[in-house]
């Protein structure tokens, strides 16, 4: 891992838990002490300070870097990156053709975007196969990202709108959860309560979703009985312009990763 910011420790330490790899197996590298710390407090997996100790030994280097840091550290790694190496960037927004540029035309790149979820086996991860790799390259990302949770090949142009739904969607739950806690507490149940009440609620609903492959509208409605509690609820949620919020922040955070790119 080149970064070993917390999306590289998760992701990390997700496959370790998964058994995809163990932990003598990875490094991480980071300029900076405490994402050192943290990788190996989560992973267990040993860190350097040198993007180029840790790219040698590995075989799968995963660019974990910001985006605007990733021209430097692919110049930086160049040199010491051979055909051998398949590379996997989760950089937000930084294309294929872009690394190219500065890698050459005839270097194996997956791009890629998880989530932190990967942590406890739940991601929710999209690829896009690039340069010269090839399909048994984008089966092995597949295997990988799939023994953490969800993965789906999608095309490239398609990466930055992934970004801003499930890259950034997890963010977005917490929140909900943090408001739904809030409302409970609010009418008077315990923090702890109301907060196990409002995981598992979005824990049940989202497991309801992709077991029954229904509509979620449909499941909505079979909540909503006539003149019920939940339509009242829902009244407010819509009065609230939930909904279109929702969609604006999938957006944003898609134009986010554009710029960023």
């Amino acid at each position: 891992f080149i970064g070993a910011g917390k999306m590289a420790a998760a992701l990390a330490a997700g496959l370790i838990r998964a058994g995809f790899t163990t932990a003598d197996r990875m490094i991480g590298s980071d300029v900076t002490a405490e994402a050192r710390e943290h990788f190996t407090k989560t992973s267990g997996a040993r860190t350097t300070t040198s993007n180029i100790e840790a790219a040698k030994e590995g075989e799968i280097i995963v660019l974990a870097v910001k985006p605007h840091h990733l021209k430097h550290v692919l110049t930086e790694l160049n040199h010491h990156l051979t055909a051998q190496h398949l590379i996997v960037s989760i950089a937000a927004g930084v294309s294929i053709d872009s690394m190219c540029s500065v890698l050459g035309h005839n270097r194996r790149i997956v791009r890629v975007m998880p989530n932190t979820p990967c942590l406890v086996g739940e991601s929710a991860s999209a690829y896009c196969v690039g340069g010269t790799a090839t399909p048994a390259d984008g089966e092995l990302i597949a295997a990988l990202l799939s023994s953490v949770g969800v993965a789906l090949p999608v095309a490239e142009h398609l990466i930055d709108a992934v970004t801003g739904l499930s890259g950034s969607g997890p963010a977005y739950v917490f929140l909900m959860i943090e408001a739904l806690s809030d409302g409970g507490v609010r009418v008077g149940l315990p923090r702890d309560v109301a907060t196990r009440l409002a995981a598992q609620t979005l824990l049940g609903a989202a497991k309801m979703v992709l077991d029954t492959h229904q509509h979620p509208g449909v499941l909505k409605d079979a909540v909503a009985s006539p003149g019920g509690t939940t339509i009242a609820g829902l009244h407010v949620l819509e009065a609230g312009k939930l909904r279109g919020t929702l969609i604006d922040a999938v957006v944003a955070a898609t134009h986010r990763a554009r710029e960023l790119g």
